[in-house]
C-alpha cells in the first residue's frame, strides 16, 4: 500500500512539473505576453533548469528546445525513481528509461492539449469574456484553426475542439501502446 501510494505521489508531482516544461515552450511558441500572471509563475517554477539549458540547448524554429528537454529530464528522472523503487537496476534499465521518458514527454503534451482545449472550449460557453479566454486562445489557435479551415462551421457550433480532443485521445492511445512495447522490449 506504501509503495502505491508513492508511486502515485510521484506520478503527481512529475506530471505537473513536466507539464510546467511542456507549456513554458507552448506558451513561447504561441507567442504569449511574457507578463502574463500563469507565464512568469511558469518561468519562475522552471527557470532553475531551463537557464542553464539554453546554454548547451538552444531554441530554434520558434520552440524553447531547453524547456522541452527540461520536460524530457522531468521524465526520465521520474521513471528512474520508479525503476530504483521496483528494485531493478538503474544502469541496466537506463536506454529504455531513455525512449519511456520521451513518451512521457508525448503522452504530457497530449494531455495538455486535451485539457486546454477542453478548458477554452467550456469557457467559451460560460464566459467568453472572461480575462483567461485571452491566453487559452493563444494556446488554442495554433492547433484549432487548421481543423477550422476543414471544419465548416455548422450554425454557429465550433466542433474543432471536439476534433481536436478526440485525436489527441486517439494519440494518447498510440503512445500507450508504445510504451507497452518499449517496455517489453
Amino acid at each position: 500500500m506504501f509503495g502505491d501510494i508513492l508511486r502515485f505521489l510521484l506520478e503527481i508531482g512529475f506530471t505537473l512539473y513536466g507539464a510546467a516544461f511542456i507549456l513554458r515552450a507552448w506558451m513561447q511558441a504561441a507567442r504569449v505576453h511574457p507578463f502574463n500572471p500563469l507565464t512568469r509563475g511558469i518561468a519562475q517554477a522552471t527557470n532553475w533548469l531551463v537557464i542553464p539549458l539554453r546554454r548547451v540547448v538552444p531554441g530554434f524554429g520558434g520552440v524553447d528546445w531547453a524547456s522541452v528537454v527540461g520536460a524530457w529530464l522531468t521524465g526520465l528522472v521520474y521513471t528512474l525513481l520508479l525503476v530504483a523503487a521496483s528494485g531493478i537496476g538503474v544502469l541496466a534499465a537506463l536506454p529504455v528509461s531513455l525512449g519511456v521518458a520521451a513518451l512521457l514527454v508525448l503522452k504530457w503534451t497530449l494531455n495538455l492539449i486535451v485539457w486546454v482545449t477542453l478548458i477554452q472550449a467550456i469557457m467559451s460557453w460560460i464566459n467568453p469574456q472572461a480575462p483567461a479566454m485571452g491566453l487559452l486562445y493563444a494556446l488554442t489557435a495554433p492547433i484549432l484553426d487548421p481543423v477550422r479551415r476543414i471544419l465548416p462551421r455548422m450554425g454557429g457550433l465550433d466542433l474543432s475542439p471536439l476534433v481536436v480532443i478526440i485525436l489527441a485521445q486517439v494519440a494518447l492511445m498510440i503512445v500507450a501502446r508504445m510504451s507497452y512495447a518499449l517496455l517489453l522490449a
